[in-house]
C-alpha cells in the first residue's frame, strides 16, 4: 500500500476503489470520520463528483459514494502518511 501513496505539492495522495457493499452509508461513514479525527492531518476525500472533509460524517455522506467508486484520499500535516494508511486499512476492512 505504501507504494500507492504519492507526494504532491498539496500533500500526500492515495487513490482507492471503494469496495463496500452498498457504498459508504451512515454507519461506515460515521466510523470513517471518527477514524480520521484520530489524526492531526487535514484529510480530504476526492471523487469526480466533489470532495469532502474526511473528519465530517455529513461531508462524507454528502458524497453519496456507491460501491466501486474511485476516490482519492489526500492528507497534509505531521501524520499524513499514517492517516492515509489508517483510513485505507479501515476501508479495506469493510470489504465483503
Amino acid at each position: 500500500m505504501h507504494e500507492a501513496i504519492a507526494e504532491t505539492a498539496e500533500g500526500l495522495r492515495l487513490p482507492l476503489v471503494l469496495r463496500v457493499r452498498g457504498g459508504l452509508h451512515a454507519r461506515p461513514a460515521a466510523k470513517l470520520a471518527q477514524e480520521a479525527q484520530r489524526f492531526a492531518a487535514d484529510i480530504r476525500i476526492e471523487t469526480e463528483n466533489g470532495q469532502a472533509d474526511a473528519k465530517s460524517m455529513l461531508d462524507v455522506l454528502s458524497l453519496a459514494l456507491p460501491q466501486d467508486t474511485e476516490l482519492t484520499l489526500t492528507a497534509s500535516g505531521p501524520d499524513a502518511r499514517a492517516a492515509l494508511e489508517g483510513l485505507a486499512a479501515y476501508l479495506d476492512s469493510l470489504r465483503d
